[in-house]
């Protein structure tokens, strides 16, 4: 999932709320006479027992937000769940992308943490700063691209979600206005932003989506407003790139229909909600682990999607029709046989503009470098924040 820092969440001071599972181990056992030199076998395998990996999770938002930061939660308990007493972990939340992530980063590489995940975007600068000073710590961060000896990346392909979204919210539209809360205009987002467009336009070519700026990846007062603009505006189907369910919330109390973000928001808005788009990092997180215990972990970059079980879209709401249900299944069979993508060609931006010729299909440097609108969605991409 840039060249634009991203997850800054302003105002936020970093907290430290550490979690750790400490592993156990047999206690010794006593000899079994005054005379015995040697320690029993439980005794001398206790000792002998390898001290746990420790590794750790820097956070931007509280664990709790129900998307982002709750999804990387996710996938940090199935670690402990798979290795058990092999690991330590610990986390850190609701870090701003400042001089305080480089302080929390000193901090975990000097408390003997040997794996750290940097999950957000604007973490990229201080993640390679620090590995720097530790190259015995390996460090993974998420939706960057820098790479370094003891520095992987990994990202997502989320905006396959978003386009399954867009196929619903396309049949589901009664004014033919979609609207998004968007949070930065990066690449990651805007590819969002576009292929929920081009899905809705695949089963309703009339569909348009409003775009409203929030400049903030969790602030759920200013994404109910932001929200609530669109929906004034005449959108009545909302999909947001925010961390929070306060968009979806939002739509519930209007009577418009919304989708999940990261994770199931469907407790929160059963009557709004048409679908969940979730992230999966426990298989990643896991191979991760694996390989820095095993000593075959080494610097790369990983874009995760369908093929890698790394997203779903799930809880299809029942008044979606069923032919829409059925071309949902077919698009997950396309990614993940590599037959369908949401932005194989042609590619026209909403001013008119060939982006990518009919019959190509994008690589991950175009990815990378999406910065314009597609057709149907209205006004400009803001040039920053």
């Amino acid at each position: 999932m840039s060249q634009m820092n991203k997850r800054t969440l302003l105002g936020l001071t970093a907290a430290a709320a550490l979690t750790a599972l400490v592993g156990c181990g047999k206690k010794e056992e006593p000899a079994a006479a005054p005379a015995a030199a040697a320690p029993s076998a439980p005794a001398a395998a206790a000792a002998a027992a390898p001290e746990p990996l420790k590794v750790a999770w820097v956070y931007i938002g509280p664990a709790s937000d129900a998307g982002w930061t709750h999804a990387h939660d996710e996938g940090r308990r199935a670690v402990e769940a798979e290795f058990g007493d092999k690991v330590k972990t610990t986390i850190v939340e609701k870090v701003p992308e400042s001089a305080d992530a480089e302080r929390v980063l000193r901090d975990l590489a000097a408390q003997g943490n040997k794996l750290i995940f940097t999950t957000s975007f604007g973490y990229m600068e201080p993640t390679i700063k620090v590995a720097q000073e530790f190259p015995d710590v390996k460090f993974e961060h998420a939706t960057g691209y820098k790479l370094a000896p003891n520095v992987g990346v990994y990202d997502h392909r989320i905006y396959e979600d978003a386009y399954m979204s867009g196929v619903i919210a396309g049949a589901m539209t009664k004014t033919d206005t979609l609207g998004f809360v968007g949070t930065f205009p990066i690449p990651e987002v805007l590819r969002n932003i576009n292929a929920f467009t081009r899905g809705a336009q695949s089963v309703n070519p009339k569909v348009k989506t409003k775009v409203v700026w929030v400049n903030s990846w969790f602030d759920p007062p200013k994404e109910a407003e932001a929200a609530q603009s669109l929906i004034n505006a005449g959108a009545d189907v909302l999909l947001q790139n925010t961390d929070s369910t306060a968009v979806i919330q939002t739509a519930e109390k209007n009577g418009k229909f919304a989708f999940g973000w990261d994770s199931d928001m469907s407790e929160v808005a059963p009557k709004a909600q048409l679908a969940s788009n979730l992230l999966h990092w426990g298989p990643f997180y896991k191979k991760a682990v694996k390989e820095v215990l095993d000593g075959t972990w080494k610097s790369d970059r990983e874009v995760l999607g369908y093929k890698d079980d790394a997203n779903d879209l799930v809880k299809i709401n029942d008044a979606v029709p069923a032919d829409i249900k059925k071309k949902i299944d077919e698009i997950k069979q396309g990614y993940k046989d590599g037959s369908f993508g949401p932005f194989n060609g042609p590619v026209v931006d909403n001013t008119g503009k060939e982006r990518l010729a009919a019959g190509a299909t994008p690589d991950q440097a175009w990815l990378d470098k999406v910065d314009f609108y597609v057709k149907g969605v209205e006004g400009k991409v803001p040039s920053g924040k």
